[in-house]
């Protein structure tokens, strides 16, 4: 018989970034799924699902609840850098794993964290690099305000900064906030070439929804000529927005096709299953202590191709695309050679894009 495994899904599929949420949990469920189906596997995971409603104050709580369940040690979950941080401490007083498949803002290496999405030299560092020489230089930042915005825009003003470029503004709201009228005002007379959307769910759909209705107004304002910039817009957000991200810039692991996964995070989420499996087997213990001394040695195969950890900060190695918004599908205009090493305090790039741009080909 199967050895089964408790195993801890914490996502939120309801509230303001619902659907960013709703996407990693799908992509849990099937590597979830898949492991329970493979007749090679010696184990069965049992998962065990909470939903906290996209409320920050309510991952700690739900993520103790969790850790109370006999044997689980380990939850795949969290969207926001904001409910990240609220389960860390959690996780490192009962010794725990955090599997987080979201891009993030990096500047964290936590023992108690497996980071399987994208860090900023895999992000916003390639994504600035491409567009900066193609879009000019004048630039207008937009974040959500808690770390993930406030973070990104930084790394966004030092690329902005070494490429000679402007920024002609900053400005956030609070996650859920709607009301993007002052920002549009501020755009419209400050006349930026590139807009760096930092914001997410509702927020993020409000902007785009504006900025199209600008661009039919003001031809200046149309993506041909001001692009968006977003580091975690997927796939599954484009029908909410019925049209109005077209022709924006995106970034990520993996761009959907016709078969599931359906975005990045999805197959992020689901990597991270498969690697756990992967792992649990290889140490012949749920242990994440046990699990630690085999991470790094060994290349997985997931949704997102041959994945490989890095052992030292337990981020992973991922493949870069930067992509164009075409009907509901990201269209690749750039890509990576092959994976590109993390970086999350970005230690060694360059931030005019040497380690961007040496990587990087033109997709036909």
């Amino acid at each position: 018989m199967r050895r089964p495994i408790p195993l801890g899904i914490l996502f939120s599929r309801s509230g303001d970034y619902a659907l960013l949420s709703r996407t990693s949990h799908d992509g849990a469920m099937a590597g979830i799924e898949a492991v329970n189906a493979d007749p090679r596997r010696t184990i069965r995971f049992e998962p065990q699902e909470r939903d906290p409603g996209s409320r920050a104050d309510a991952y700690g709580p739900l993520c103790a609840e969790l850790l109370q369940i006999g044997g689980l040690r380990h939850i795949v979950g969290c969207v926001t850098s904001s409910s990240r941080k609220e389960v860390i401490p959690l996780m490192e007083r009962h010794e725990a794993m955090l599997w987080y498949a979201a891009p993030y803002e990096g500047f964290e290496a936590n023992e108690r964290v497996i980071y399987t999405h994208a860090c900023p030299n895999q992000h916003i560092v390639p994504l600035l690099n491409y567009a900066l020489p193609r879009h000019g230089r004048e630039v207008f930042l937009l974040g959500s305000n808690y770390v993930w915005g406030w973070e990104n825009n930084r790394v966004a003003r030092e690329i902005v900064g070494a490429w000679n470029g402007r920024i002609l503004g900053e400005r956030f709201l609070p996650v859920g906030d709607g009301d993007v009228s002052r920002i549009i005002a501020e755009i419209r007379a400050t006349r930026p070439t590139l807009i760096v959307n930092n914001m997410i769910g509702q927020s993020s759909y409000a902007l785009l929804r504006a900025l199209a209705e600008l661009g039919r107004e003001d031809p200046a304002f149309r993506p041909d000529r001001c692009p968006v910039l977003s580091c975690d817009l997927m796939e599954t957000e484009l029908p909410a927005l019925a049209g109005a991200a077209e022709g924006h810039l995106v970034v990520g692991p993996y761009f959907a096709d016709l078969q599931p996964p359906r975005s990045s995070m999805e197959a992020a989420a689901h990597a991270s299953v498969l690697v756990l499996a992967d792992l649990i087997e290889a140490a012949d213990s749920a242990d994440p202590a046990a699990l630690r001394r085999f991470i790094g040695t060994r290349v997985h195969q997931t949704p997102l191709g041959r994945l490989q950890i890095d052992a030292r900060t337990q981020h992973s190695h991922l493949p870069v695309l930067v992509g164009r918004i075409t009907g509901n599908r990201f269209v690749p205009v750039w890509q990576s050679r092959e994976p590109i090493a993390p970086d999350p305090y970005l230690s060694h790039h360059d931030a005019r894009g040497p380690l961007a741009e040496r990587p990087l080909r033109v997709v036909s």
